[in-house]
């Protein structure tokens, strides 16, 4: 059956659609029939209990430079959609908030993936900390006093925005490093949030892994080894993807947290795991189909689709 599908996305004129999996879940979606719409975020609304948004018919093809085309916006009742995928980026800010408080409002009716409560309840720097024998040592707080002590204690430590993204103000401060106290005050001028402090993990220099999760079960990872001089693995920064297989240790942290992602109703989930270590279980608008794909063949987004079309 076909289905009516609204993509609520950074507007796709914006996305690097070599390693986009927003890109990749549309073009399945084309190719299964499926009838695509986009907008961006900004374009929603409440009114009287409704839920609107300007729309676009959406087609997509895999060609670097001309890989959409766009129909006439409308603005449309998105109950009458089958599906919406919430997919733009964060940072997990009030504005990201809102939208999963108005989305809500057609959920499960129009099935939104992810569960749009659940992200809401689940940022990944916070959503982590429910398993805390599968993490590395952490602390999340906003009194400075605390990460200077937690410095102290662990030597070497990574600290970094709670609800940030994408690798940036992610900062490597070990024993000795004067600039702690000037990091500290920059964020408090910054940020009104609490900030993050994780003991440093060496093996980050062989690679931070993501993991895909297609409702709780483990479907295909890539490893994501940081530039020369960087702490950071994250590929629009200078990381480098290459193929991945789990490790024995990797399978039990998926089996440790999948039945509560099952709980959630994930459908779609993105873990990253430095050595033995799970970091962040992001649920926005996770990373990586496309990598996975062209390293070892498996197609996540086709997997992704079977379990919408499960639930519609």
């Amino acid at each position: 059956m076909a289905l009516k599908v609204g993509v609520q996305m950074d507007h796709i004129s914006s996305v690097h659609i070599r390693g986009d999996s927003t890109f990749a879940l549309c073009l399945e979606a084309q190719a299964r029939g499926h009838e695509l719409f986009h907008y961006t975020p900004d374009r929603l609304q409440l009114r009287s209990g409704k839920v609107t948004a300007a729309i676009e018919p959406l087609s997509v093809r895999d060609v670097e430079g001309d890989h959409f085309t766009l129909g006439d916006a409308t603005t449309t009742d998105l109950s009458t959609l089958d599906v919406v995928l919430l997919r733009q980026d964060p940072p997990f800010d009030m504005s990201y908030i809102t939208t999963t408080h108005i989305l809500e409002r057609i959920h499960p009716a129009t099935l939104v993936v992810n569960d749009p409560a659940a992200v809401r309840n689940s940022p990944e720097k916070i959503l982590v900390t429910e398993f805390p024998e599968l993490m590395p040592e952490t602390l999340i707080t906003r009194d400075f006093q605390a990460i200077r002590d937690f410095r102290k204690e662990f030597g070497d430590i990574i600290v970094k925005p709670l609800y940030g993204n994408g690798g940036a103000g992610v900062f490597r401060i070990a024993d000795g490093d004067q600039n702690l106290s000037s990091l500290l005050e920059m964020f408090a001028g910054m940020f009104r949030d609490p900030l993050i402090a994780q003991r440093y993990l060496p093996q980050v220099r062989q690679g931070d892994k993501r993991i895909i999760l297609i409702d709780g079960e483990p479907v295909g990872a890539i490893n994501r080894v940081p530039a020369e001089g960087d702490a950071r693995s994250n590929m629009h920064v200078g990381g480098r993807a290459e193929h991945s297989e789990l490790t024995a240790r990797e399978r039990e942290i998926c089996a440790a947290i999948g039945p509560r992602l099952k709980e959630l109703d994930f459908i779609f989930v993105g873990i990253d795991v430095i050595g033995d270590w799970l970091t962040e279980i992001n649920v926005t608008s996770p990373t990586g189909i496309r990598e996975v794909k062209r390293f070892s063949g498996t197609d996540i987004a086709a997997l992704f689709w079977d379990a919408v079309e499960r639930r519609r």
